[in-house]
């Protein structure tokens, strides 16, 4: 099998990188890594030859491997486009890569299939606080539309603080809507992260943070510890990769004093925090599922 894994060149996630290096070598894989502005693109009628790597014309591998996430520009998007219009099995797929990066939209996508997200709400600026209080609430999240790592999200306890933010976006002369989003208390400064691959669960970590912050992410000082698969986990989990049609998903999830809900999905997970836990090789069942799509 021949595998191209499609990053960005400025990512930090080091550790991915080498694992998945690590292990296409004991499975034998033809593997390179590959950035967005090493490809050219030429559309034409000889499609073929509408890829160029390193200015070259060179064969095309069975697999592309997307793990762009949420820092997937215009450029990745035209470029994994273009692959999958020669047939090139992109893992994830474009359209998933950009309902999973825009928060907002992910969450239209799974309040319309009925599953369970907390209340949202997109707010530009000047904003209507008297509405968010009513529809949303504080304390409230505020998050910017695209980010991961937990970078851009914060948490405004009350009226003032909000306006006091809202103000100072303002003087920035901000002018990109924010998603304001209901806290979920009951889940402050611990979370789920349930990587799915091919519609399968594959293990489960909870997530805690160390300083009092409500954010748990393992990035951000979060500590990570195996958590016992239960059946609405596990269904919801696959229910959230399956409306979002992601192959490979991130799926975090919030306790609730009810279940859970849905935080976000990550179409490219960092998985160091994980595999450290959970003791589960991530590269080699991504390997195995590329393999079983791609009939190789």
């Amino acid at each position: 099998m021949k595998l191209w894994m499609l990053t960005n060149r400025n990512s930090k996630e080091t550790y991915e990188r080498d694992r998945f290096i690590e292990e296409s070598k004991k499975q034998d894989i033809d593997f390179s890594i590959v950035y967005a502005d090493e490809i050219d693109l030429l559309v034409s009628r000889d499609d073929r030859k509408s890829i160029r790597y390193q200015s070259n014309i060179v064969s095309l591998p069975d697999v592309l491997l997307a793990r762009t996430g949420s820092a997937t520009g215009n450029y990745n998007l035209s470029v994994l486009r273009q692959f999958e219009r020669l047939n090139v099995l992109t893992l994830p797929n474009s359209d998933s890569i950009v309902a999973s990066k825009d928060k907002m939209y992910a969450n239209q996508i799974l309040a319309q299939a009925g599953l369970p997200i907390p209340k949202t709400m997109l707010t530009r600026f000047p904003n209507n606080c008297d509405l968010l209080e009513k529809q949303v609430g504080f304390p409230c999240v505020v998050k910017v539309v695209t980010g991961s790592h937990g970078a851009g999200v914060y948490l405004c306890e009350n009226k003032k603080q909000f306006n006091d933010l809202s103000e100072l976006i303002s003087a920035l002369d901000f002018r990109n809507s924010l998603i304001v989003q209901e806290y979920i208390e009951y889940s402050s400064g611990r979370d789920l992260r349930v990587i799915v691959i091919g519609g399968k669960v594959v293990g489960a970590m909870k997530r805690e943070s160390t300083d009092g912050s409500f954010k748990a992410n393992i990035s951000r000082g979060g500590i990570g510890q195996p958590y016992e698969i239960d059946d609405e986990m596990e269904m919801l989990s696959i229910q959230v990769a399956k409306t979002l049609n992601l192959d490979i998903a991130g799926v975090d999830l919030l306790f609730h004093e009810d279940g859970y809900r849905i935080c976000e999905a990550n179409s490219s997970p960092g998985f160091k925090g994980f595999e450290t836990a959970l003791n589960i090789n991530i590269p080699e069942k991504i390997f195995a599922y590329a393999r079983l799509r791609s009939n190789l």
